[in-house]
């Protein structure tokens, strides 16, 4: 069905009741019929824009963790052993560690005092708890004394954990 152009039509303002020509009439967003003067957009508070919840989780996380302890090489010569002492006094500066520690020592080398390497490199390690704690420094005792007042340790002799993990 065909409609007429209204050119010489009124229509009545649904807001003011007045008549206006009939070409002028605009549709608010409420569906009222008003003159072009008359008209009042939508309100920007009634046309929320769409909103998605927040992002809660990571795609590819990495949680924060506790590093393992390593083994750590020891400088040249760490060993201080007093003749007949089975106190030694061992120099790794900034080293740690505390009376709760248990340490163990690897590839000590040569025979340090005149007995065997493994004296020092026992594999149930050395716990801290009677030593002698100090920022550079730390004791052990031994069960055989030295005869002589030493310096020893061979060069890539390493201190660490009992049991190591990747």
């Amino acid at each position: 069905m065909a409609y007429a152009t209204g050119k010489y039509s009124k229509f009545i303002s649904d807001r003011s009741g007045l008549q206006f020509p009939y070409t002028e009439m605009v549709t608010e967003w409420t569906g009222a019929k008003v003159h072009t003067s008359e008209y009042e957009p939508k309100a920007p508070q009634l046309m929320p824009h769409e909103h998605s919840p927040d992002p809660q989780a990571l795609e590819n996380p990495r949680p924060a963790r506790i590093a393992p302890s390593t083994e750590r090489l020891l400088d040249l010569n760490p060993f201080r052993f007093t003749n007949g002492s089975t106190t030694v006094t061992i120099f790794q500066p900034s080293h740690g560690y505390t009376t709760s520690d248990t340490i163990r020592f690897r590839d000590i080398g040569a025979p340090l005092w005149g007995a065997s390497e493994s004296e020092i490199e026992v594999s149930v390690g050395f716990n801290l708890s009677g030593s002698t704690i100090a920022d550079d420094t730390y004791t052990i005792t031994v069960t055989t004394a030295p005869n002589r007042t030493a310096l020893g340790g061979g060069g890539m002799a390493s201190v660490g954990p009992v049991t190591l993990s990747a």
